[in-house]
């Protein structure tokens, strides 16, 4: 159980669902292991947040567990997003914890945002990837032409291949580089987010490797954990959904604590907005 989401599923206004994904990693595999590593690591956390005078444990926060994976990715994420959508018809904002960042896919065909919001290293507009189209590599390509969503920010973005980058020039894609990510994350702190669904996705290694080396495929020169941190204070108010993913066990516990804290901070920002 994710530490202090003590109520109960059915009375639950946020429910955490683990997925353990770790089916199309393309470099160090472990995915499999980061919902119940993140749980872990985020047991020395404090229940009292200071910034929003609130207990994470009085919030509202159920644990549904892990909803474990087979071979078959697609029939997976079908499986998976039917769970979520479960959550979302009682009411309450999914929390989900990766696996790898094709689980995404899931969360937002639950949800049915108009905006989804990335945080991530890589652009993940591939049509195809290793011979799948539902390869960690796509994930955001299959939201926008698969899953009618309307916009897709993509923060931290420094890598992609050409045809990714072609993709990412299209109307319905906008690129924040890690050099201008806080003064995009400043401007929507002091905007709010106009549109009127919004979906927020971590991919840990959006962060810089030297603050979450634990992810399948580090890319330097990566955000910093504060902005990731305000982003998620930012969008948090307005979004009916949330995951951290690609979290792994190749570290010391650097990048599940941080997917944990980031998990309480929307929590904390989301309660603290309604």
């Amino acid at each position: 159980m994710f530490p202090g989401a003590t109520t109960d599923r059915e009375a639950a206004s946020y429910v955490v669902v683990g997925a353990p994904l770790d089916a199309t990693t393309t470099f160090r595999p472990g995915t499999r292991f980061g919902p119940d590593r993140v749980r872990r690591f985020a047991e020395t956390y404090d229940d009292y947040d200071r910034r929003t005078d609130s207990r994470f444990s009085a919030l509202g926060v159920g644990d549904a567990g892990d909803v474990r994976p087979w071979d078959d990715a697609e029939a997976y994420l079908d499986h998976l997003a039917a769970e979520l959508r479960s959550v979302t018809y009682d009411d309450a904002v999914p929390l989900l914890l990766g696996g790898e960042h094709t689980v995404t896919y899931a969360g937002v065909d639950a949800v049915d945002p108009d905006l989804l919001v990335v945080c991530d290293a890589h652009l993940d507009l591939r049509e195809a990837y290793d011979g799948t189209p539902w390869n960690h590599a796509c994930v955001t390509r299959r939201c926008l032409d698969d899953l009618g969503v309307d916009r897709a920010v993509i923060v931290g973005a420094r890598t992609g291949s050409e045809a990714e980058w072609d993709r990412a020039d299209g109307p319905d894609v906008t690129v924040v580089p890690p050099a201008d990510a806080r003064a995009w994350i400043d401007a929507l702190a002091d905007d709010g987010v106009s549109e009127e669904s919004v979906y927020c996705s971590v991919d840990i290694d959006a962060l810089d490797p030297a603050y979450a080396p634990g992810t399948g495929t580090p890319e330097p020169f990566g955000l910093d954990p504060r902005e990731v941190r305000d982003l998620v204070r930012a969008v948090a108010p307005s979004a009916d959904g949330f995951d951290v993913v690609e979290v792994n066990d190749r570290d010391d516990g650097q990048a599940a604590a941080l997917a944990g804290k980031l998990l309480r901070e929307f929590v904390f920002a989301h309660g603290d907005g309604r």
